[in-house]
C-alpha cells in the first residue's frame, strides 16, 4: 500500500494582508503571511499491490461528484467496499480523491479558485441520488422507494462522506488524470457518476492507457463539437473521427433503478446513450448493463453501496473476463 499525489502546478498568491492570530491554542498571537507559492490541481491516489495479482491491469476507481475515493473502500452500515472484493478478484487496484476532494486538498478562492465552492444538501441527495421520495426527515432516514436496495437507515453516513465541490474545474481535473494513466496504465478504469464521464474522456485522451472503462451511471460525456452552418456537416465528422481511438476500448454502462422519479437522471443517461451510440457507430464495443432488465431491482445511483453491491460488481467482473477471450 502506498499513497500518491499526482499532478498539479505551482500558483503565486501575493498582496495578501498580514494577519495577527493565535494559530496555535494559548500560543499567543503570531504574524500569519499567506503570500507565497502553492501547489494546486494535484490529486490523491492510494495504490494496493498484490503480492500475487491474477490481472495484469490494474483498476482505478474514480468517484463521484461532491465525493471520494471512500465511496469505494465500505458501505454506510459497514460493509466492505468495491476496493476489497476487486483485490479478492485478484486485481491491483488504486483509489483516487479528485483534484479539490479529500486528501488532494483544494486552495484558497477567489484568490487561486475563481469562485467558492458548492454544497450538496441530504435533502438534494436523497433525491438525486434516487433513494426515496421527498427528502429525509429530522434523523436523516426519509420515504425510500420499495424495494430499495441503499442501505437507507445509514443515509447519515453517506451524507457525512460528502465533500464541497468547484464548478468548472474539469479541465484541472482531467490533467491530473492523465497524469495518473501515465503512471499506472494501461488499466481498466471504473468511474461513478462524474468520475465516469472522465472515465469516458480518459479513453479518448489516452486510448494506449485505458483498457477498459466502466461507467458507473456515468455522466459528462465526451460530445462532437456543432459547427456553424455550411461547415457543420465537415466539423461533425472531424469530430466523429476524434472519438475513433476511443471506439477500440470496450466501454460498459451500468445503470441502476428508479428512472421514472428522476427527470434530471433521464436526461444524464440519454446524454450517455448518444455517446454510446457514438462509440458503436464507429464500431466499438458499447454495452449497457440495465440492473432491472437484468433482473436486478432496487438500485439506487450508489450501486456500490447497496446490500447487492457485490452481485452488481460480480456482472462487472464477468463482462471483464469476457473481454479477456
Amino acid at each position: 500500500m502506498q499513497s500518491h499525489f499526482i499532478g498539479g502546478a505551482q500558483r503565486t498568491v501575493r498582496d495578501l494582508p498580514i494577519q495577527h492570530r493565535e494559530v496555535v491554542r494559548n500560543g499567543g498571537e503570531r504574524p500569519l503571511d499567506m503570500n507565497g507559492s502553492y501547489a494546486v490541481g494535484q490529486m490523491y491516489a492510494m495504490e494496493y499491490r498484490l503480492a500475487r495479482p491474477r490481472s495484469p491491469l490494474p483498476v482505478l476507481l474514480w468517484h463521484g461528484g461532491g465525493m471520494t475515493g471512500a465511496q469505494w473502500e465500505s458501505t454506510p452500515d459497514g460493509r466492505q467496499g468495491w476496493l476489497w472484493r476487486l483485490l479478492e478478484a485478484g486485481h491491483d487496484v488504486v483509489v483516487c480523491d479528485a483534484v479539490e476532494r479529500g486528501r488532494a486538498g483544494w486552495a484558497m478562492f477567489p484568490e487561486i479558485y475563481a469562485e467558492a465552492p458548492v454544497f450538496r444538501s441530504a435533502e438534494e441527495a436523497w433525491q438525486l441520488f434516487r433513494i426515496g421520495h421527498g427528502a429525509p426527515s429530522g434523523d436523516g432516514v426519509g420515504e425510500s422507494f420499495v424495494g430499495q436496495r441503499f442501505p437507507h437507515a445509514n443515509f447519515g453516513a453517506l451524507v457525512r462522506q460528502m465533500v464541497p465541490r468547484w464548478l468548472g474545474h474539469e479541465a484541472m481535473a482531467m490533467a491530473a488524470y492523465d497524469a495518473l494513466l501515465e503512471q499506472f496504465g494501461p488499466c481498466v478504469v471504473i468511474g461513478h457518476s462524474q468520475g465516469g464521464g472522465f472515465a469516458a474522456h480518459a479513453a479518448s485522451r489516452k486510448p494506449h492507457l485505458v483498457r477498459a472503462v466502466v461507467g458507473v451511471e456515468p455522466t459528462g460525456m465526451p460530445v462532437v463539437q456543432q459547427g456553424q452552418q455550411g461547415q457543420q456537416e465537415q466539423q461533425e465528422q472531424q469530430g466523429v473521427d476524434a472519438f475513433t481511438p476511443a471506439s477500440a476500448i470496450p466501454h460498459l454502462a451500468v445503470w441502476g433503478d428508479h428512472f421514472a422519479h428522476s427527470p434530471q437522471w433521464q436526461k444524464y443517461r440519454a446524454q450517455t446513450d448518444v455517446y454510446w451510440q457514438l462509440l458503436r457507430r464507429l464500431g466499438g464495443r458499447a454495452e449497457v448493463l440495465d440492473l432491472p432488465a437484468a433482473g436486478i431491482t432496487g438500485n439506487s445511483h450508489f450501486c456500490m453501496l447497496d446490500t447487492n453491491g457485490d452481485e452488481v460488481l460480480g456482472r462487472v467482473l464477468a463482462w471483464l473476463e469476457r473481454l479477456g477471450r
